[in-house]
This record gives C-alpha cells, sequence and structure tokens, in this order.
C-alpha cells in the first residue's frame, strides 16, 4: 500500500455481526462478575483490579466503517486507534478535528475518557466532534444517541464516563482538510506572563506575528525558559525534517536566539511527532543515548513499546529496586494532565516548578467548540484553558502519605478553578470527586443507562481502581 492509498475499510456488515458478538459477550457474564474489555493496549496509568473473568469481545470492533470525503465524515468503531483512523482518512486529505498525541488511543476512548491535542484551541476535545454513537449501555442494549433528540442525555453524559455508562461501539464524526506538511515556528520566551500572553492572543486571533495558526502548543523547560510550537497547514513542496529515527523532536525547539527557529514535517509525522518518544518520556529508558538510539530498532521508538516496559517495571518493581540498592526512597508516580484557566496558568506554572521536581511540561490550549456543556467535564463554555501535562516520578515523601505530591497538586489545581484527567491516579475524596465531575446529574444517568450496576460507578473506577 503506498502512502496515497487509504487501508479497506470494515464495511457495515462485519461491523452488525463484531457488534452482535460484542453484545453477546456480555450477555454471556454472569451478574455480580467484573465487565471489562479485552484490548490490547491501554493508555491508562491507574491501578485496576485484578480480575480473572473473561473480557468483552471487541476483536472486531477495531477499524473504520467507512469514509465520506464529500460530507468529511468517517463512521468509526469504538475500539479503532488513531493511527488506523488517521491511515484511512489522510490519503482524502482529512484527519479528525482533534488527533491524540499517541498512537494507540482509540477513537472511543478519547471520548469517554477525554484527548486534547494542538488544534483544541480551536476544535475543542474529540467528543465535541461527534455527531453520533452507538453505546453498548450497562443494560445491555446498543442505544443511538446524538445531541438532538436520540437519548441526548447520554450524548452529554458519556465524555468522561470512562466506561461506566457504557462502551461506544460506532462513533460518527467530522472531518478536516490538511495540507501535505505542517510548517512550524518554535517561539522562545524567558518570562511565564509573557509566554501565557502569547498563548492568549493565539486563542483569541488564530495568528501570531502575522502569520496564521492552525495548530499550537509548548514545553516549559524552566522558569526562563519555555516555547510555543506553532502550526501552519502547508501544501509548498520542499524538504521535511524526520523525527522517527535518531533525532528528539523536543530537543529540536529548544534554541539560545530571539528569531523562531522553523522547521517543516508531513501532516504524518507531525500528528505523530510526540508518539517517537512519547513526549520526552522514552529518555527514562536509555532510547534518546545516542549511541542506544543507533541500535534501538526504529519500530521500538513508539509509545506502545515504551508503555509496556512501564508495566513490566510496575510488575517486578525494578525502579524502586534499583532506587533502593542506592540508599534512595521509591519514587511516587507523578502522571498527569490538568486544565487550569489561562488567567491563572502562570501562577500554576510558578507553584509547580517550584514544588514538584519535573521538567520539562507540556502545555495545550483548549477552548470549548460552542456552548454547550458536558456533565461529567464541567469546563466553562468561552473560557481559554490550557492543559497542562506531566509525567515523570518524584522520591516519596514518607511524612506526606501515599500519592502526597498528587494530592498537593490535586488541591492546586482545585484552587486555581481548574480540572484533572482521570486517566491516572486520583486521590479526591468521594465529597470533593463529585463536585468536580457531574456527581449532581451522575446518578440518573447510571440508573438510566445501568440499571442494575453491571459496571462500576465512576468514583469507584477512578480513584479505588474498580
Amino acid at each position: 500500500m503506498t502512502a496515497l492509498e487509504s487501508p479497506p475499510t470494515t464495511g457495515a456488515a462485519a461491523h452488525d455481526a463484531a457488534v452482535q458478538r460484542l453484545v453477546d459477550s456480555y450477555r454471556a457474564i454472569p451478574p455480580g462478575a467484573p465487565v471489562r474489555l479485552a484490548k490490547r493496549t491501554s493508555n491508562l496509568f491507574r491501578a485496576r483490579t485484578a480480575t480473572d473473568a473473561p473480557g468483552l469481545d471487541v476483536s472486531g470492533l477495531t477499524g473504520v466503517v467507512s469514509v465520506d470525503p464529500q460530507a468529511r465524515t468517517a463512521d468509526v468503531q469504538g475500539m479503532c486507534t488513531y493511527e488506523d483512523l488517521v491511515d484511512a482518512t489522510l490519503p482524502h486529505g482529512l484527519t479528525p478535528l482533534v488527533v491524540p498525541q499517541l498512537r494507540t488511543i482509540t477513537l472511543g476512548g478519547a471520548v469517554t475518557g477525554l484527548g486534547i491535542e494542538s488544534t483544541s484551541f480551536r476544535n475543542g476535545l474529540p467528543h465535541e466532534s461527534v455527531l453520533e454513537m452507538d453505546v453498548l449501555t450497562g443494560s445491555g442494549e446498543v442505544v443511538t444517541t446524538d445531541r438532538g433528540d436520540r437519548a441526548p442525555d447520554l450524548f452529554r453524559g458519556f465524555p468522561n464516563s470512562y466506561g461506566t455508562l457504557g462502551y461506544a461501539t460506532r462513533l460518527r464524526i467530522e472531518l478536516e482538510p490538511v495540507g501535505r506538511t505542517v510548517s512550524l515556528r518554535h517561539v522562545r520566551f524567558h518570562d511565564l506572563d509573557a509566554l501565557v500572553a502569547a498563548v492568549g492572543e493565539v486563542m483569541a486571533t488564530k495568528e501570531y506575528d502575522g502569520e496564521p495558526v492552525d495548530y499550537v502548543d509548548g514545553v516549559v523547560f524552566s522558569l526562563h525558559e519555555s516555547y510555543l510550537v506553532l502550526g501552519r497547514r502547508s501544501d509548498e513542496p520542499g524538504p521535511t525534517s524526520d523525527y522517527t529515527g535518531r533525532h528528539v523532536f523536543y530537543r529540536s525547539i529548544q534554541h539560545e536566539g530571539p528569531r523562531p527557529v522553523r522547521d517543516t514535517l508531513t501532516t504524518l509525522d507531525y500528528l505523530w511527532r510526540w508518539d517517537t518518544d512519547w513526549f520526552w518520556c522514552s529518555r527514562a529508558f536509555g532510547a534518546q543515548n545516542p549511541y542506544l538510539r543507533r541500535v534501538w530498532p526504529r519500530r521500538w521508538l513508539r509509545s506502545s513499546v515504551y508503555w509496556k516496559l512501564v508495566a513490566l517495571d510496575r510488575r517486578f518493581d525494578v525502579a524502586d529496586r534499583l532506587e533502593a540498592r542506592q540508599g534512595r526512597p521509591p519514587r511516587e508516580r507523578v502522571v498527569q494532565d490538568v486544565e487550569i484557566p489561562l488567567a491563572n496558568t502562570a501562577e500554576f506554572l510558578r507553584w509547580f516548578l517550584r514544588e514538584v521536581p519535573i521538567e520539562p511540561v507540556w502545555l495545550c490550549p483548549l477552548t470549548l467548540r460552542d456552548d454547550a456543556t458536558w456533565t461529567l467535564y464541567p469546563l466553562e463554555p468561552g473560557e481559554a484553558y490550557v492543559n497542562v501535562g506531566f509525567w515523570s516520578t518524584v522520591p516519596v515523601d514518607p511524612r506526606g502519605g501515599p500519592g502526597a505530591t498528587n494530592r498537593r497538586i490535586e488541591a492546586a489545581v482545585g484552587d486555581l478553578g481548574g480540572h484533572k484527567s482521570l486517566y491516572s491516579e486520583a486521590f479526591y475524596d468521594e465529597e470533593t470527586f463529585w463536585r468536580h465531575y457531574g456527581g449532581a446529574d451522575y446518578p440518573a444517568l447510571k440508573e438510566r443507562y445501568d440499571p442494575g450496576h453491571r459496571l462500576p460507578d465512576l468514583y469507584a473506577k477512578a480513584v479505588r481502581g474498580a
């Protein structure tokens, strides 16, 4: 298959058969037994209660059903990865409106668990470009839902429900046109207030220094070194850079001078620019060591491989054992994404850089697309936010109890009017949790779509690891 050929789509008949297998596997699980997806990959970073129960059969729900280039829509199965989704749409000159940065994130996962990327300052979150979806609910029925008159409460409540109301089997999403390449400007800032002011300018005007901006994210290395990465869609001919092998993308953006550094990537490589090194987390495995990188197979330079290494470390406590041999305490995992109102972002960053020994951190501006509200993740319509992502470990504080650093971060985020994503550990007490995540509306949704409580509730899943 050439780069311009689209892979075959699943087709409606095969999709219907796969949905029936899923429903049958759901109904075969005895009442009271845990219900989980039988999936090969995960991008969650929170513990789950072990179980020997069989998972739901999603083996036939991993593809694209169809692409309509004229309508700029795609019907996509819930377990389809964004890697496969982009491979199906990009030959038509189209991509999803938001493509999360890791290849193996699934569309269903990004909608039920949220996702974000450098188009979120103009396109919001992945669930905002969903036109309709089919959901296998906790009652064992497949419900079609949209923002109109078909189960609109489920449509509004599904994002951030993390499979506690049901699982998406098919989603119809909007697509947008893209160019052959993305032209980049890496703009350095020496002051966090200036950085945040520039973010606000880009979000308000969709341009910076007289040039249009179609993509924006950023990296903070320290109080005095931070960058915005500004992208523009382009069809201009010319050479492109390659960060899928020896070169590391996030290091390419650093520079000393006052002028922006310019670069160009193919659109495909731009979409996966962070996946090759899992942002910068590959350094923990030695993959950024230039000598090791020369012999590290290129096919292993991807987030899914690093995730398997993390799973092995968690299973055998490799890192903590090495720390103990050096006479050092074990380390607390601090893997979080938080949304902070733009007006409070500089204050949060200063607090974080002072209190938490993790660098760099990722920035991704976000505004909801319209005035709609989403029940379980109540960001304010019209409010400008910045997602701050940080993914590393810190020494355990023996006086602070389990999750001491994560708890302090949760408190700081709440004090500044923010929220945090639930793909990783959460330590909220139940009252605080439901205040942040739609507790006034969740019980009614749960009773309507999972009356038998076959699925765990959101607090049990996100905090207790059910």
